[in-house]
This record gives C-alpha cells, structure tokens and sequence, in this order.
C-alpha cells in the first residue's frame, strides 16, 4: 500500500496519521525513539505491509504481471492500489476525499519535525495535492517515473508501469476483493491498540 491508504487504514487521530506516513521513512527499532501513540502508529504501518505483502490475493496481483517485470511490480501496485482507493473512495471511507487530504495536510503542516525526507516533501505534497490527485489514472504513470528517479535502475519499474492499461481491470478487480479484508485487519488492529491503552 502507499501513502493514501495508509493514512485511510491508520486511524484518524494526528499521532495516528502521523505514524502511517512515518512508516515509509523511519527504519528500524522503535523503542524510545517516538511516543508511545506515534510508535503504535508506526508498528501497524509495518504490520499492514506485511498483511499485504503476504495474501493470495496480492501475490495473484502481482502474477499478472509477466515474470521479467515481477521484480518492480510490488512498487507499481502500491501505486495502482492507492488509484484505485482515490477512485472509488466513497466505497471505503465515510468522508469526501477532499476533506480527509486536507485534514492529512494540516496535520503534517502543523509538525514542526518530520522526519527525514518527509519533511522535504510534506509542503509539495500538500501544495499539489498528490493525495487526492490519485483519482486520476494518468497521476499512475507520475508517481511511478517519480519513484524510478530514486532508483539505480530505472527502466525496469518504468518497464513494469507499462502493463497498467492492460491490467487496469483484473487489478482494479483485484483491490475490491482485497481492501474491505485489509480494512478489517487494520481496524482489529487499531481496537487492539485502544485496548492496551485503555489498560495502561
């Protein structure tokens, strides 16, 4: 998953929006580095990948792709998957996408330490909307060639983007499936953490 669905699935309060961003930048052990609700935020960050990256229905996702462009499909369908989230938001999510980005970008604004490459990105990505500009399949093939800037090889994730057309249906039939059990694991989840809380 990436940025928006994180956010969606992470809980609604700022530590927890937060903590879903957080955990694209901030490796390795959490203890003592962050509060308590930041480094929950965090760890269930950490836990929706590993959900995801371990399901049957993404691994079929990521079969459709012919095995030479395998190896950079994980990062296309993270992208692809956030479209299809924009897309059809209304299906998951009780507010208007608008309002949610925007509380997403005040959130962030208001953060005087973010940290890592977030804090460089944070202001363009309020100022440009890249949350809510998920929504239109052309944003895909950006976002992608953005990611492939930072890679040493390129061509290869370029080369994997290009099967989305093709791949449109089967993979946006693929996210319905998948995304309400996601929702239920991140949503047992974040009962589980109230849970503890509650307890402390």
């Amino acid at each position: 998953m990436n940025y928006l669905a994180h956010l969606h699935l992470g809980g609604d309060k700022p530590a927890q929006l937060l903590g879903s961003l957080y955990g694209d930048f901030v490796k390795g052990p959490l203890a003592g580095r962050f509060p308590s609700d930041l480094a929950a935020a965090i760890q269930l960050h950490r836990s929706i990948d590993a959900f995801t990256d371990s399901h049957p229905l993404v691994k079929q996702s990521l079969g459709r792709f012919p095995a030479e462009r395998r190896r950079y499909a994980g990062i296309v369908l993270d992208v692809f998957f956030d479209h299809c989230l924009a897309r059809d938001w209304s299906r998951y999510a009780d507010v208007p996408l608008h309002s949610f980005t925007r509380r997403v970008y005040g959130v962030l604004a208001a953060e005087p330490q973010l940290p890592g490459h977030l804090a460089v990105i944070a202001p363009r990505m309020a100022a440009q909307d890249w949350l809510g500009s998920y929504r239109e399949f052309e944003i895909v093939s950006d976002v992608i060639r953005g990611i492939s800037r930072r890679l040493s090889k390129p061509q290869g994730l370029l080369d994997a983007a290009q099967e989305l057309p093709d791949l449109y249906q089967p993979l946006s039939d693929d996210f319905a499936e998948f995304y309400p059990l996601l929702q239920d694991f991140a949503q047992a989840a974040l009962a589980a953490v109230e849970a503890v809380e509650r307890d402390v």
